[in-house]
């Protein structure tokens, strides 16, 4: 029987939404849905721009505090936590609510038979990604590197690397595969371009992996097709492996390169079928 390992998260912090309003409040601002999250369960969600682009990725969890105050966890980027705060502050107007950075460490665990004990929940994105604890880590025996490792070698993007804020579209980065985004809630920031693009299957360009021999491009290094056509270009990546933003048309056509170097699709197998032409499905180049 295969034992769990434990990563502190340093990337991660979290940030506390207290008060009777916080679900309605969440539910109109957030991409997934807040109001049928149940107690002991996390879901990943956005914050989108009006016109429907990235901003900030969370994980939200119902949170009583020591007073039996309601509320929620928010499991966000630690260098994003400042302005994320202020952004829901905005928000807030006459919601009875209260927004305030949270003391605590996010830990993640993986490689188990199951749950590696009382608190810990499923990562919503993955099962293969393991559980999600807040305070609640046994002895900590690898670190994030790894935990990297094991997000890129499924093929899951991680919007702090791979993500723009105010350029990226939510789907791009495959969010919607990754049950980041409720497509029959009501309205939400941003909400309108998303469905749309949805609706109209109208994402032409996603985070898709590649693999290759020796070290990893650096980040904005084009990707090629056979004729010299741009198909993209690298994000965060590591030996044999990294994820790019890429045209799928393109990328689906033939064999692709980076600076003369072969790379090849390899598509997760989570991945539905129709997300990319049938060519691409295998991953062959």
């Amino acid at each position: 029987m295969s034992l769990p390992v434990f990563a502190h998260l340093t990337s991660r912090a979290l940030i506390g939404v207290r008060g009777a309003d916080w679900r309605p409040f969440l539910q109109n601002l957030l991409s997934n849905d807040m109001e049928t999250l149940p107690e002991g369960e996390i879901r990943a969600a956005l914050l989108l721009t009006p016109q429907g682009k990235f901003l900030f990725d969370m994980f939200v969890t119902p949170h009583t505090d020591e007073e039996g105050g309601e509320g929620a966890l928010l499991d966000v980027q630690a260098q994003q936590r400042e302005a994320l705060v202020g952004r829901l502050k905005l928000y807030r107007l006459r919601s009875k609510i209260e927004i305030e950075p949270m003391e605590g460490s996010v830990f993640a665990s993986w490689g188990g038979e199951g749950a590696p004990g009382e608190g810990w929940m499923t990562d919503p994105r993955l099962p293969a990604l393991g559980w999600r604890g807040y305070g609640l880590a046994g002895e900590v025996d690898t670190d994030e590197d790894a935990y990297d490792a094991l997000r890129l070698g499924l093929g899951v993007p991680d919007p702090g690397k791979d993500c723009v804020p105010d350029q990226t579209f939510p789907l791009e980065a495959d969010f919607d595969l990754l049950n980041a985004i409720d497509f029959h809630k009501g309205c939400y920031v941003g909400q309108e371009t998303t469905s749309r693009m949805k609706r109209r299957s109208a994402v032409k360009t996603r985070m898709v992996p590649i693999a290759f021999d020796g070290p990893a491009p650096p980040p904005g290094t084009p990707v090629e097709t056979a004729a010299g056509l741009r198909a993209g270009e690298v994000l965060s990546g590591r030996e044999g492996r990294a994820l790019a933003l890429l045209k799928l048309d393109r990328a689906a056509g033939g064999r692709l390169s980076v600076r003369d170097r072969p790379v090849h699709l390899d598509i997760p197998a989570w991945w539905p079928p129709e997300t990319l032409p049938s060519a691409a499905e295998s991953g062959s180049d």
